[in-house]
């Protein structure tokens, strides 16, 4: 990984840190949706647009929605081009997070994750992916009760 790239990376995180309100809970929904996303070895704008649509939903403020969209490609890219974190990471982080902070089992909201499934016809995929948020839901079952 060369200098430049940390730097970029490093710069990029810390103005989302700064001036992006309530930036941990973007980059955890972002997450949830790079994890469903990367699954598909060819992930198009379909899935992305999904993300922008679901953002609005959540956020009804283009320019959040637009940064979790970004966000959500920026792990989606660290996964498919080996740039240090694969799904497994990914998961394992969201794990992570729910320990620290139980009441982002609020934030999985599988009606706004299951649209990425219908944007491609691979079955194996759409599988894992039915399987992924099938763990999610568990998650947040499991962690709802803690937040409590």
């Amino acid at each position: 990984m060369s200098l430049s790239f940390k730097l970029k990376h490093y710069l990029t995180s810390s103005f989302r840190e700064l001036f992006l309100y309530h930036h941990s809970s973007l980059e955890f929904r972002a997450k949830l949706f790079a994890t469903i996303i990367a699954a598909n070895e060819e992930a198009k704008e379909c899935e992305y647009d999904r993300v922008q649509e679901a953002g609005m939903k959540i956020y009804s403020d283009e320019d959040r929605a637009m940064t979790l969209r970004l966000t959500t490609e920026e792990f989606v890219n660290k996964v498919h081009y080996d740039n240090g974190i694969a799904i497994d990471e990914l998961v394992e982080d969201i794990v992570k997070n729910l320990k620290a902070v139980p009441r982002y089992a609020q934030k999985i909201d599988l009606s706004v994750l299951e649209p990425l499934i219908q944007c491609h016809e691979d079955e194996d995929t759409q599988t894992y992916q039915t399987r992924m948020l099938e763990f999610f839901e568990r998650l947040k079952d499991e962690y709802a009760k803690k937040s409590t």
